[in-house]
């Protein structure tokens, strides 16, 4: 456990160094400010196909050796970006870690959601907080030592990886599927989706939930799933990237300190979810995270509050992620690849979130970043009301 929280840690502030490395970067190959985020790009279409590739993996191979791949590709990965010759070496290596880092996420994601029981959602927003210890230490410490020195740093990301392919006989090779998914309760197995945690293999697919009722109202819930999780990654990335522009626009001086809190704030978010986690219901903490965030966006607008604002974005913003992974895995146990699809669209949520909202900024002004967020965050509100009623069992 201490090992897979430190390998988050690991992917956080591997995410974290690109940016800040971009200076270096356009010095050293002579890169456009767009070229130089090519690197970033590569990283999260690596990450997206690390998600997918390796869920293909998961029943096939153990799960020690599928963790132990993943590990090495994100070193070699790492180690290549800090030794290329030339930028195209360096983007094909940051899509080689992307691919590590995908199976790191997605793996430790998977096992955490099932391999300890009701306490899963607690225990998910533990890991994940360590992924923001680590997005705030990259930059923290590429700040200290210059952006000049970024091969050293990711040699020493690299170097950082290998001690936890020691780490990993605590994991279980092939386990089971986990009581907690068919005995979950009442209040939050679906109606329509309840029979399928005994459904035999004649009547659900596990790949797509088969034609049936049962499989249509799968494939139904897990597209409101993914909808949720492409719309607040991308309120995520969208403050994370707009939040500095839009408060100096409003005359805030301090606007890079104020996003630093606001990622501070969401590691200290999943920290504080890992108790509520163990009172109230995943569907209940995600409606809360939901609605806080839309209220908080919504007051983002006001000048006088704008930075407070955005820090209370980040601490509701904080549990969805992670609460979201076994509610999916209760109401859905017959779709063996919902967690890969979610986590993959979530991926690629985050990678056009820049670029669409950049474009709706372009016509609306930055001073609307606020509102339209906060529009696409009661969009992200009402689909977990849907999500709510239709994964409730109705009283008998």
């Amino acid at each position: 456990m201490v090992a897979s929280c430190f390998g988050f840690v690991l992917i956080g502030a591997l995410q974290a160094l690109y940016g800040p490395s971009i200076p270096a970067l356009r010095e050293e190959f002579g890169l456009s400010p767009s070229a130089a985020g090519l690197g970033l790009s590569a990283h999260f279409a690596g990450g997206v196909a690390g998600v997918l590739l390796f869920d293909r993996r998961f029943g096939r191979t153990g799960n020690r050796r599928i963790l132990a791949v993943a590990y090495l590709l994100m070193a070699a990965g790492a180690a290549g970006f800090a030794l290329a010759p030339d930028w195209p070496f360096a983007i094909l290596a940051a899509l080689l870690a992307g691919i590590g880092f995908g199976g790191i996420d997605y793996g430790l994601n998977r096992l955490f959601a099932t391999g300890f029981g009701r306490r899963s959602t607690a225990m998910l927003n533990i890991l994940n907080a360590h992924f923001g210890v680590g997005a705030i230490l990259g930059p923290a410490v590429i700040g200290a030592v210059g952006s000049e020195h970024y091969p050293a740093l990711f040699l020493a990301f690299a170097l950082a990886n290998l001690p936890l392919l020691f780490c990993l006989r605590g994991v279980k090779d092939h386990a089971t599927q986990p009581a907690f998914a068919a005995t979950a309760s009442a209040d939050s197995v679906p109606a329509a989706t309840a029979s399928a945690a005994t459904a035999s293999a004649d009547s659900v697919s596990p790949d797509t939930g088969g034609a049936t009722p049962v499989g249509a109202a799968l494939r139904s819930v897990l597209a409101v799933f993914v909808t949720l999780y492409v719309l607040h990654v991308g309120i995520e990335a969208g403050v994370g990237g707009w939040e500095p522009t839009h408060l100096e626009s409003v005359g805030y001086g301090a606007a890079a300190t104020a996003t630093s809190v606001y990622w501070l704030m969401m590691t200290l978010g999943r920290f504080l979810a890992a108790p509520v986690a163990l009172r109230f219901s995943a569907q209940a903490i995600i409606t809360v995270s939901c609605a806080g965030m839309t209220a908080c966006l919504l007051l983002a607008a006001i000048p006088d509050v704008a930075p407070y604002a955005y820090a209370g974005v980040g601490l509701f913003i904080a549990p969805i992620f992670p609460t979201g992974l076994p509610w999916l895995s209760r109401v859905a146990p017959g779709a063996s690849r919902a967690g890969a699809i979610v986590m993959a669209a979530s991926m690629l949520g985050g990678v056009a979130a820049g670029p669409a909202l950049g474009k709706i900024i372009e016509w609306s002004g930055v001073r609307a970043v606020p509102l339209i967020l906060a529009a696409v965050s009661a969009a992200c509100l009402a689909a977990t009301l849907w999500l709510t009623r239709t994964t409730r069992r109705p009283s008998p």
